[in-house]
């Protein structure tokens, strides 16, 4: 474990020492849930901080994974990831700064302070965003793994794209808050601050734009993990190109999910409540899916039986 954590310090200096005040801040906001009672749009306080520095940990340490694996060492994905780092350090400091002046952070245009802040958050995504999308072509550009895996690279960094992308409605006109200097809301249907589920904080009786925010972000860690252990039967079982394959069908279904939850969300259905429209649709993406992955892999086991012939 100590060389593995060794190697990894390796990576990307300026994304791992992020990785590491995240994890710090992360365990900070936790210890803040319990000794600081003070509540914040229906929640405590520092779960916001708490929230992000994890999403962080795993967005900053994907990001050095991904460029621990290029052959070819490349100036503009390292400047690319420093850029990720820097937009993530002025997002933090806004979100944690604005906790520790009792008020919020997002959406938050209730004096000249607040609003230039929100301001300078919107134009770090967005400078965030774009290094992203330089940083993706960059090692997509090099043959860092096999067809499943360069596969399961390219879709979780495009999916993690469309993550960011569907918080946009979030600050769209017809998102205003009816609280006079709220220019926003993840909220569709309600207020923001009403009961949501445990620990995320998820909307119950509305729609809620950060299911589909959060799903599309962390595409970036669960196809690469499906393709590892994908890898596991590769071989006889499962040949490259059928495990190519299947995470084109991963893809392509995670994608759909990330956008069907969005919908779902600007309708002002809660998660866990849908309507037998989003039922529906849902089942035929199931459906859809499975059919998809049967095919794959009776495609493979044919092949597998030509060649052994």
């Amino acid at each position: 474990m100590s060389s593995y954590l060794r190697q990894a310090g390796a990576w990307h200096r300026p994304l791992m020492v992020f990785v590491w005040a995240m994890a710090g801040l992360a365990v900070v906001s936790a210890v803040g849930i319990v000794a600081d009672d003070r509540v914040l749009t229906g929640v405590p306080i520092w779960l916001k901080p708490f929230k992000f520095s994890v999403s962080f940990v795993l967005y900053g340490i994907t990001l050095a994974w991904l460029l621990s694996l290029l052959r070819r060492r490349s100036r503009v994905a390292e400047w690319a990831g420093t850029l990720i780092v820097a937009m993530g350090v002025v997002e933090m400091v806004i979100v944690v700064g604005q906790v520790v002046r009792g008020t919020t952070s997002h959406y938050n245009a209730t004096s000249p302070l607040n609003g230039v802040l929100f301001l300078l958050m919107g134009i770090a995504i967005m400078v965030l965003f774009a290094a992203h999308l330089v940083l993706g072509v960059v090692v997509l550009r090099q043959p860092v793994a096999d067809r499943a895996g360069r596969y399961a690279i390219g879709l979780g960094l495009g999916l993690a794209a469309l993550g960011m992308l569907v918080a946009m409605p979030m600050v769209l006109p017809g998102q205003a808050s009816a609280v006079e200097g709220i220019a926003g809301a993840h909220s569709v249907g309600v207020a923001d601050g009403g009961p949501g589920l445990p620990l995320v904080g998820w909307s119950t009786i509305g729609g809620d734009l950060r299911i589909g925010h959060f799903v599309g972000m962390h595409a970036l860690q669960v196809l690469p993990i499906l393709a590892i252990l994908l890898g596991r039967f590769r071989g006889d079982r499962l040949d490259g190109r059928t495990r190519a394959r299947l995470m084109l069908v991963a893809g392509v279904a995670y994608g759909a999910l990330t956008i069907l939850l969005t919908w779902q969300a600007l309708r002002g259905q809660p998660l866990l409540r849908p309507d037998a429209l989003t039922l529906a649709v849902g089942a035929a993406l199931v459906a859809a899916t499975v059919a998809a992955t049967g095919l794959v892999l009776a495609r493979g086991r044919r092949t597998e039986v030509a060649l052994a012939a």
